[in-house]
């Protein structure tokens, strides 16, 4: 697997900071260590076949509703991506440093794409890069968005369940492809020596 080093901010990291590491998470190639809570990757790519990519962060609004016990309400098209693909893993206990934690961790995620681990961070799951990208990126939104909309005191006005499952065939087809394009082209622009 190729992961992103510990201990580099993400505005210092190029391509050569990469790390492989096999499936125990010992690095194999690389000049970096990888983090200590490895395990939640290597963990959820055993358990689950179609997590080929997996995103692991704290995005601020993602870290607002999980620290609110809550998955955010599809509110927006964009949002149909994530229906009946989230799960909130309240028995998250903080710190997976070891297989045995990742394991269990796994079991509570299951096959969900996006896993809000309370009062903590979002765990993004994808086929491809692009797809998980673009899955990590939506969602953040989304939770912002579900937050913005509860503020109001108004009563929301969801996306129709029956609405949701063609959004989310056609978000599925065409919108990580675009994302990723444009997101590495303005990469590429704002930090060309990223490929370093």
């Amino acid at each position: 697997m190729l992961v992103n080093p510990w201990g580099l901010w993400w505005s210092e990291l190029t391509a050569s900071d990469i790390c492989r590491i096999d499936a125990e998470g010992r690095v194999i190639e690389g000049r970096w260590d990888v983090t200590p809570a490895i395990h939640i990757h290597t963990e959820l790519h055993r358990a689950n076949p179609e997590a080929r990519v997996v995103v692991h962060n704290h995005p601020y609004w993602v870290t607002v509703l999980a620290a609110l016990g809550e998955l955010p309400e599809i509110f927006h098209q964009t949002g149909c991506l994530f229906a009946d693909e989230m799960v909130f893993v309240d028995e998250y206990d903080g710190s997976i440093e070891d297989a045995t934690s990742g394991v269990r961790l796994a079991r509570h995620v299951g096959k969900h794409r996006v896993a809000v681990l309370a009062n903590h961070g979002v765990i993004v799951s994808g086929m491809t890069l692009a797809d998980a990208v673009y899955r990590a990126g939506s969602f953040d939104r989304q939770c912002r968005l579900a937050y913005d909309v509860l503020q109001t005191g108004r009563s929301p006005r969801p996306v129709p369940i029956s609405a949701r499952r063609g959004m989310q065939d056609i978000l599925v087809d065409r919108a990580p492809e675009i994302y990723w394009s444009g997101a590495v082209r303005q990469l590429l622009k704002s930090n060309p020596e990223i490929l370093t």
